[in-house]
């Protein structure tokens, strides 16, 4: 088997291009999933069943369907409905942020739970409203504790973005496969898209271990 890189050589700034995008949209879906998801984990601790109710289908249903469903129910399904033509990326992040949303929920939900008890009766006695206790005390303390299984969801989220190439978003893993459309090469491209993906996993996780470990010592 010979490999002919010499021949990708020249589309390699524009396959690499697609990695500035798909950090860009990784990025977004977090920012908007991961306040859904602490809204959606506090719906499901509330004593309010309507909430509970609420937050329960909300994860059911984005947990019990396919990813890439989701992904062309909102951009391919949706416009006809709504009027409004989602772009490739609109669509992305929005799909992946309420996907995100439902899987962080029960991260973050278990984080919460898991914080003892004896700690919100404290706050109580001290005067502290629930909102005070939650963003300073309970909240702290649990993200330190599921920081590990929200880092996994992150890169899961980042692996995943590669889907958006079915919907023409021009990231690492659409650009490479037009390189390889373009060369009639497609070992070369994809193998560098897969080492593209590889090493922004690693330095998420790296981050991610660095930042653990200053929390732990703080």
């Amino acid at each position: 088997m010979t490999l002919h890189f010499e021949a990708i050589w020249p589309s390699l700034p524009f396959i690499l291009e697609g990695v500035g995008v798909t950090i860009k949209f990784t990025l977004a879906s977090l920012l908007c999933g991961l306040p859904l998801g602490i809204l959606l984990a506090l719906a499901k601790i509330s004593h309010l069943t309507v909430f509970r109710w609420f937050a329960e289908v909300y994860t059911s249903v984005f947990r019990g369907t396919p990813l890439l469903v989701q992904l062309f129910i909102i951009y391919f399904g949706l416009p006809p409905i709504t009027g409004y033509g989602f772009s490739a990326f609109e669509a992305g992040v929005l799909t992946f942020s309420l996907n995100s949303a439902a899987y962080s929920s029960e991260i973050i939900r278990a984080g919460i739970q898991a914080i003892d008890r004896g700690q919100w009766d404290a706050a109580h006695v001290l005067g502290l409203s629930y909102a005070t206790t939650l963003r300073t005390i309970i909240l702290p303390q649990a993200i330190r504790n599921i920081l590990p299984a929200l880092v996994n969801e992150i890169v899961d989220l980042l692996k995943e973005s590669a889907l958006v190439s079915t919907i023409g978003e021009a990231d690492l893993l659409r650009r490479s496969q037009i390189v390889a459309s373009e060369k009639y090469l497609f070992f070369e491209p994809l193998l560098i898209a897969a080492v593209g993906y590889y090493i922004m996993v690693m330095v998420v996780s790296l981050f991610a271990k660095v930042l653990e470990r200053k929390m732990r010592h703080a």
